[in-house]
């Protein structure tokens, strides 16, 4: 059975403990009972309880004495309550600390505005040398988890709740910085998908709108995004990028100044705030965030309408 990301990431780093022993696990009271690490190496799981900036400290100070520290916690309470924790280890002390935060965007979906998250990426990405991931899928999530014990280097990895995906294809040991689903007509418009549920969306918008290019980001810091950016336009020229984030700071906006002669398009979140419950779709699209707003998107990209559009025009 494919498992949710969170659950990809507790196993694939159980198994990746019994042949490190550097690696160790610490959480924010979400352990919960029967945690697979906590089962197989009770001696290196940590419950730090409703502590999230000093489990943090801890982890920095835990990598300095060689350790390879994987925290978790709420993405709420991960990049908005440990926001200064985490620009001092992961930024400025360079701290080997992998962040794994679930529950991101609106994955928390009827907990309210306390556990929903849209400002995650626009935090990190503004902490330089932090390597950021949103994986789709249990095979992605667990590329990314073995590639940040391998590296030893600052990481935040963005997932959701219980969602299950099967990843799209790739070759390697690690994601692509580009992945293409679909490369598309050059002329035509290309979908950019973020994290689990843009990706959802951009997959259900591809059948929606035959023949629609799809192009598939998983790490969006700024160095492996300037990269992606280039590849995307030796291909492309229009844009619309989906993800489960405020458009403020998120993926489409820094692709937006990274790709100045391109046209580039968000279907994000607005600026509204869920003052009801429902499922994780349902608040999704209470924030104008669901199937219609993409493939509305493509259409007036391709009918060259400007609405909504972070960039220029592209050179002719």
């Amino acid at each position: 059975m494919t498992l949710s990301g969170r659950d990809a990431y507790r196993d694939e780093l159980t198994r990746l403990a019994a042949d490190d022993t550097a690696i160790l696990c610490l959480e924010a009271d979400l352990g919960g009972k029967g945690h697979p690490f906590q089962t197989a190496h009770p001696d290196r799981f940590f419950n730090l309880g409703i502590a999230e900036g000093a489990m943090v400290d801890m982890a920095a100070g835990l990598a300095a004495g060689g350790y390879k520290p994987f925290v978790s916690t709420f993405a709420p309470f991960a990049a908005l309550r440990a926001a200064e924790s985490l620009k001092l280890a992961l930024g400025y002390l360079s701290a080997g600390v992998t962040v794994v935060a679930p529950y991101a965007g609106v994955s928390g979906a009827w907990f309210g505005t306390t556990h929903h998250c849209l400002e995650d990426l626009a935090i990190l990405r503004s902490v330089p040398g932090v390597t950021i991931a949103a994986p789709y899928g249990e095979a992605e999530m667990r590329a990314v988890v073995r590639d940040a014990a391998r590296s030893g280097t600052p990481h935040y990895i963005r997932t959701g709740r219980n969602a299950r995906y099967e990843s799209l294809d790739w070759s390697g040991e690690r994601p692509p910085l580009v992945n293409w689903e679909h490369r598309g007509d050059p002329a035509d418009v290309c979908l950019v998908s973020v994290g689990e549920e843009g990706t959802r969306l951009a997959l259900a918008a591809r059948q929606d709108t035959p023949g629609t290019a799809h192009a598939h980001l998983t790490y969006l810091d700024h160095p492996h995004l300037t990269e992606a950016a280039a590849e995307l336009s030796r291909h492309h020229r229009k844009f619309v990028v989906v993800e489960e984030h405020r458009a403020q700071g998120g993926a489409a906006e820094a692709l937006a100044l990274l790709l100045p002669h391109c046209e580039v398009t968000p279907v994000s979140a607005d600026q509204s705030w869920p003052a009801q419950g429902g499922d994780h779709e349902e608040v999704m699209a209470a924030l104008g965030l669901d199937l219609p707003a993409v493939v509305a998107a493509v259409h007036r990209a391709r009918a060259g309408g400007r609405p909504q559009a972070l960039s220029r025009a592209c050179a002719r």
